[in-house]
């Protein structure tokens, strides 16, 4: 049987403690330990803190004084409520070594002009009209692999990891950029990678901005997958200059935008960074949350055989379109169970600006605060048998009894992540799809190791074997 490794203690939560004492967490025994075992294991770190010290729990990873909060109360507080008091956390800092001050980095005033900006691009209109370029990207991956598999290739060759990305990415580039990355998508792939795996290296590393400065091997790579990224931006950029039409995607809501005087409301060096920033986390969350639902189908036949019966129904043989949506309830409730059991963006930091109060207890400036989807999506009090794979607890009326923040797989309040709707109606169009022709069987035993970067992937892949459905 394939496992996931898992190191995760399950003490009962003890009472939180009385207003003006300091909150209870870990100590270090000596300098730098607890951000050795937060470096080596962040998920187990992180849920081992929450489930012996409470909802609220401080601690230090070297030099920085950290809170983790897991209650949904107290997501909501930190994400709605008081958002104002605080800016992205130390990742997402880090993270504009490649997207710049894009629309998942600004702060402020900034902020608040992008996402008016690029809203209409995500309005339930345009949503709509992207479907078709979903369920037509996911038609030609199913086309590929019986190419493929007619061919005689090994059908245990399928990384449905690097799948999935190629797939997403595609339906990007056509639905918001209106171009082809079929020929450049294995090259962004290793582009995004190497980025990744960059951001892994350095957050919360001492000198980390000394380290990056420096011609190691790391930082050379690094440099390189970002100059290949930003050859891709400027070619979609040069292409629609070139050809001067308006095609209403969100490429050319950038770029034809004008401000009250008639200039371009969007100056060279932001269009660069807001469509790097669309590109990059518009495919990889969910590439990876597809990747991890069909793990778990491939592990739950009863729930693949359920999800198999409503695509039969549903689709009756035709291509999926944005009408159906609705009507793939069950998909779609498979596709939340999984972003609950394996979420794609596993934690939310945010960097105190401003004097934070929750539980009675008050935080000054430069504090980082931790809220955990990966703790929260695995909380018993929320999610009963938590590590059970189970759809149902997506009906209206288990929806309508958890507390509104127990489950937040995209965030929330206004920095929440603007392309959700177009999130889901992929995950379940491309679900559709691809399972209206295939079953994918796990391709190996042992256990799926997980790699928590900026998301939540696993580590060398997910290779699958392709079984065609009559």
């Amino acid at each position: 049987m394939l496992t996931v490794r898992s190191r995760l203690p399950e003490p009962p939560r003890p009472p939180q403690p009385r207003r003006g004492r300091r909150p209870p967490g870990p100590r270090s025994r000596f300098p730098g330990a607890l951000l050795v075992a937060f470096r080596r294991d962040p998920l187990g770190f992180l849920t081992a803190v929450a489930r012996r010290y409470g909802d609220v729990a401080e601690f230090r990873l070297g030099p920085q004084r950290v809170v983790l909060l897991s209650h949904p109360d107290h997501v909501r507080d930190v994400l709605v409520t008081q958002h104002r008091r605080f800016h992205k956390g130390v990742g997402l800092q880090r993270a504009k070594h490649l997207v710049g001050e894009g629309l998942l980095t600004s702060e402020d005033e900034l902020h608040q002009r992008q996402r008016r900006l690029i809203q209409p691009a995500f309005h339930h209109e345009r949503i709509e009209s992207y479907a078709a370029v979903m369920a037509a990207e996911a038609e030609r991956t199913a086309a590929r692999w019986a190419e493929a598999a007619a061919g005689g290739a090994d059908p245990r060759a399928l990384d449905v990891h690097r799948e999935m990305q190629r797939l997403t990415l595609l339906i990007v580039g056509r639905a918001l950029f209106h171009g082809d990355l079929e020929a450049e998508a294995d090259d962004i792939g290793r582009a995004l990678a190497t980025s990744l795996d960059s951001f892994r290296r350095f957050t919360m590393m001492p000198f980390a901005s000394l380290l990056e400065r420096l011609p190691l091997p790391a930082t050379l790579r690094f440099a390189g997958a970002r100059r290949r990224l930003d050859a891709v931006i400027e070619r979609l950029v040069a292409e629609r200059r070139a050809d001067g039409a308006d095609r209403g995607d969100l490429l050319s809501l950038l770029l034809f935008a004008q401000d009250e005087t008639g200039r371009p409301a969007v100056e060279e060096g932001q269009l660069r960074d807001e469509l790097m920033t669309l590109l990059l986390a518009g495919h990889e969350t969910t590439a990876t949350a597809l990747t991890w639902t069909w793990y778990l189908l491939a592990r739950h036949p009863e729930v693949e055989r359920r999800l198999h019966q409503e695509v039969d129904r549903v689709l009756a043989g035709s291509r999926a379109g944005a009408a159906d949506f609705d009507r793939l309830d069950y998909t779609r409730r498979v596709l939340a169970e999984a972003m609950r059991v394996y979420p794609p963006a596993w934690v939310l930091g945010r960097l105190a600006v401003a004097d934070y109060e929750v539980a009675g207890y008050r935080f000054p400036p430069g504090t980082l605060v931790l809220v955990s989807q990966w703790v929260l999506h695995r909380d018993p009090r929320f999610f009963p048998d938590p590590e059970r794979f189970d759809p149902e607890r997506w009906t209206e009326p288990a929806r309508a009894a958890r507390p509104r923040f127990a489950y937040f797989p995209f965030g929330g309040g206004p920095r929440g992540c603007i392309g959700e709707p177009f999130a889901w109606m992929e995950g379940v169009l491309v679900l559709a799809t691809l399972a209206r022709r295939w079953r994918l069987r796990l391709a190996r035993d042992g256990a799926i190791t997980l790699q928590p970067s900026v998301t939540l992937r696993p580590e060398g892949g997910m290779p699958m074997i392709l079984e065609a459905r009559s």
